[in-house]
């Protein structure tokens, strides 16, 4: 009775009670994760003293003389009309490798979705619609085995063959070197995975912050741990590129089915079977240039809670159904890693009620000197994980962000721990029932105009590839490009290209249709929805409503105080389209 004197309320010595186990469990888990920290250290000073050994990102030269393979990137998709076309758009004006096509899945009773597709399709040859042959929803995975097999259709069409896989999702920024990189490395990989990281976001932003933190620690410390001692890599389920030839042995091995349709997180379960058959996997890691693809996450409890309790289930429960414990001792020990979450997540919620609750009754000194001291190792192990998420945080999204860390871990917890708690309950009535696990899909967002513009390609460069300029004319144009003056206007003044050439290049790079206006076929009432002065100022003329939309033509691309300042005129969707400014100009003077 020495720990419980006969004075203290029920309620302290119930948390007392908790406290030895809560702190023992708490001191092995970081002691598992302070295993990790150290490991990646010993690599950061390995790399510094043998840096011959170190994996190091590719330079222009090398990525320009890198055999080029053909590449298709599959991407899955359920009601996903809202955010494909624009993804669509901006990832084709964005990527800077030529030899590639798109294969969209689609499923028979998604119209919408269909309709998004088929019309970027219409516009660019290299994007293909795939309808698989039953209704949806299913798995991402059934969708990504159809897609393939789409695939192949393709390349029996007189395409050539694929000699790279890579996996997208709806919401993906892909970096525009993503597929050079995934190009060079695939000469001496099977299986190469790219960083993923959440889109910068409000630092009180806490739901999506949460993802910030998470990805951008296991992005820059477990996975590349995970690669150098080797573990095997779980596909992160976007950016992630296979070896034809890997995927036909993969496909040897379980039936033609690529993409296990069952798993709830097919993207891991990949990466492990691969693994497991021999396959040569590689994490690209994060360099300056900072390849990776960027997606905004679920910013809202119930889609993060719903994101979570599927990967859970599909990882932790799943996973240990699927895959047992057998292996290496590395693949033990990171299967013991990606696990471990079952216990600890809720270990974690309830250590963090009850440190709280210790601080404010002051119960820590009531505790015997030799528990004190395994308290307080606890706690500066528990400091030291928050400080070490901090700097993977900060070298991401900068130090002010970073602050708020400690708050967000807390966030995590419960989220984490809700999700956890669900999964468990969720898997053990679909067992109980043998029933199947239901897929749960997470609703997706897609980046502003405002934030994609970095990620764009340069006009010049689409000028050149699409064969407007030549490269000798383009460099001499940017030598003598006056101030104040746009590339744009200065090459069609020297005579380089036309305007039209311009605003062909500016149509792709911008994920803008370029519009062909009759004037006879305007009507004069659409003409004038705004008032003329609106029209002149922003250089915006309406030519047609259709489908509860306001279409707009003008030389411009409109920002977001153009946005804004012409919603107050109607409540119509707007959609823009480019014409070129002696196009403009002969269509106000006819119809304002």
């Amino acid at each position: 009775m020495a720990y419980f004197p006969t004075w203290l309320n029920p309620v302290d010595r119930v948390v007392l009670w908790l406290l030895a186990p809560l702190s023992i469990a708490i001191l092995l888990s970081s002691m598992d994760d302070l295993v990790v920290d150290l490991l990646w250290a010993y690599g950061w000073f390995k790399d510094k003293l043998r840096p011959a050994a170190r994996l190091f990102p590719p330079g222009q030269r090398q990525l320009d003389s890198a055999p080029r393979r053909r590449i298709a990137i599959l991407i899955p998709l359920w009601k996903e009309h809202k955010v494909i076309r624009n993804m669509l758009e901006h990832n084709l004006a964005a990527i800077r490798y030529q030899d590639y096509d798109i294969i969209a899945g689609v499923y028979p009773n998604d119209h919408e979705t269909q309709q998004a597709v088929r019309a970027v399709s219409k516009r660019f040859s290299n994007v293909h619609l795939a309808v698989c042959p039953h209704d949806g929803p299913t798995s991402k995975a059934d969708c990504l085995n159809w897609a393939f097999q789409h695939m192949l259709l393709v390349e029996e069409s007189g395409g050539g063959r694929f000699e790279v896989i890579i996996t997208h999702d709806a919401e993906d920024l892909i970096h525009p070197e993503e597929l050079r990189w995934i190009n060079y490395y695939s000469g001496r990989f099977d299986f190469i995975q790219t960083p993923v990281l959440a889109l910068k976001t409000p630092f009180f932003a806490l739901m999506h912050g949460i993802y910030c933190d998470e990805f951008a620690e296991n992005h820059t410390r477990d996975m590349p741990v995970r690669a150098r001692f080797g573990a095997f890599l779980p596909s992160a389920g976007v950016g992630t590129g296979f070896r034809r030839d890997a995927l036909e042995k993969l496909a040897v091995a379980s039936a033609n089915r690529l993409f296990d349709p069952v798993s709830l997180t097919e993207d891991y379960s990949v990466g492990l079977r691969m693994f497991r058959l021999g396959c040569t996997q590689a994490f690209i890691p994060l360099s300056r240039d900072r390849v990776a693809t960027r997606e905004y996450f679920p910013d809202r409890w119930r889609a993060a809670l719903r994101q979570r309790t599927r990967w859970v289930t599909g990882i932790a429960l799943q996973g240990w159904q699927q895959f047992g414990w057998r292996g290496k001792p590395a693949e033990v020990y990171w299967l013991w890693r990606d696990r471990k979450g079952l216990i600890g997540n809720p270990l974690s919620l309830t250590a963090n009620f009850v440190f709280l609750y210790g601080l404010g009754t002051q119960m820590w000194t009531r505790m015997t000197p030799s528990f004190a001291r395994v308290a307080a190792v606890t706690l500066g192990l528990q400091l030291l994980r928050i400080a070490i998420r901090m700097a993977c945080t900060g070298r991401i999204y900068g130090w002010w962000f970073a602050l708020g860390v400690p708050i967000r871990v807390v966030y995590s917890n419960v989220l984490n721990s809700a999700a956890t708690l669900r999964a468990i309950a969720t898997y053990a009535q679909a067992r109980a029932r043998r029933e199947p696990l239901k897929w749960l899909k997470t609703d997706h967002a897609y980046p502003t105009r405002a934030a994609l513009l970095e990620h764009k390609r340069r006009l010049g460069e689409i000028l050149v590839a699409s064969g407007f300029l030549e490269a000798g004319e383009l460099a001499a144009a940017l030598e003598t490009l006056p101030e104040e003056v746009r590339l744009g206007e200065h090459l069609v003044n020297e005579g380089f290209v036309t305007e039209d050439d311009i605003y062909e290049g500016l149509s792709f790079q911008q994920g803008l249709p370029r519009a062909r206006i009759e004037i006879d076929a305007i009507d004069l009432g659409i003409a004038r929805a705004l008032p003329e002065h609106a029209a002149r100022e922003w250089k915006v003329l309406p030519f047609q409503v259709a489908e509860g939309s306001l279409f707009l033509a003008g030389p411009e691309i409109p920002d977001t105080e153009v946005n804004e300042a012409l919603k107050s005129f109607t409540a119509l969707e707007l959609r823009f389209h480019l014409v070129t400014p002696s196009e403009f100009s002969e269509l106000a003077d006819a119809l304002l």
